[in-house]
């Protein structure tokens, strides 16, 4: 896979983003060392997919609002990505299942070199139906994160190892957080004892602490479950409070025009594209 590197000081070493484009039409998605998770488990867990295929994970936040990684966007037509809600085996038709547009996207100043303020909002073209297979997530009030030793789960669709093909449910993984080896921008954690992880593809999907989400799904250093270097998310309680100023803005101010700022919320804006996505090698 291609790395992206990432000037974040000496101890930090080189950063890999966690989607990555595939040569098809699906995208990569990987969770090791993960068990299958029970269906509709975790209702706010979002597919998101193109040309049929998962390629990112994300958490459903409000009836119309599903919130990523920004990286996951960054560089593509929104308008070709589908919402899929209460998914848990991909490979099924299931009746389960609630399919949206992409309306509006929403960054927060994401710098794709760095990989800071990796978080996007995703308003859709429509109102989910909340029921027991599709719920709104809890978030974290603003700036009240996790400590280090705090065990948490992350989840998401994808491949067991490496070498082998993606399972068609939904996988979760038991995480602790660290603070070793992490950027104070950055949520992290590892698997204790054993070479486990996030990996390419898992990206925007949701860290779980004490029933809150604290963390989207964003890089890894090294290698996939390297067991040494630990898997980085966005700290979800420090974007909290511009989150909420975007879920819970009156439907009808009027919209940010593409590229330019909203007189409404300065914060809230379309990202414009991104000149490259990292790509795997051959």
């Amino acid at each position: 896979m291609t790395a992206r590197r990432v000037p974040a000081g000496p101890a930090l070493g080189p950063l890999l983003l966690l989607a990555t484009l595939l040569p098809g039409p699906a995208l990569a998605s990987e969770i090791v060392g993960g068990r299958p998770a029970q269906p509709h488990a975790w209702p706010f867990m979002v597919s998101l997919q193109r040309r049929g295929g998962h390629f990112c994970g994300g958490t459903l936040i409000a009836p119309n609002f599903v919130m990523s990684a920004a990286h996951c966007v960054d560089g593509l037509n929104f308008r070709s990505v589908v919402v899929v809600l209460g998914a848990h085996d991909l490979g099924e038709r299931e009746s389960t299942r609630q399919l949206f547009a992409v309306q509006r996207v929403f960054e927060n100043g994401f710098d794709p070199v760095r990989l800071v303020n990796d978080i996007v909002l995703l308003q859709l073209n429509g109102s989910a139906t909340i029921n027991a297979n599709v719920q709104v997530a809890r978030l974290p009030a603003q700036n009240q994160g996790v400590g280090n030793g705090v065990q948490c789960l992350a989840m998401g669709w994808g491949q067991l190892g490496t070498a082998q093909p993606p399972p068609r449910i939904l996988q979760e993984l038991n995480v602790t957080v660290v603070t070793t080896l992490c950027r104070r921008s950055n949520v992290c954690t590892l698997v204790p004892r054993r070479r486990a992880g996030i990996c390419f593809g898992d990206s925007g999907g949701p860290l779980v602490c004490n029933g809150l989400i604290q963390g989207i799904d964003s890089f890894i250093r090294g290698s996939c479950a390297s067991g040494f270097f630990p898997d980085a998310f966005a700290p979800v309680a420090q974007f909290v409070d511009w989150i909420n100023s975007i879920i819970r803005r009156p439907p009808a101010l009027p919209p940010a025009r593409p590229g330019q700022q909203d007189p409404e919320r300065g914060a809230a804006r379309v990202p414009p594209p991104a000149p490259h996505r990292p790509r795997p090698t051959q």
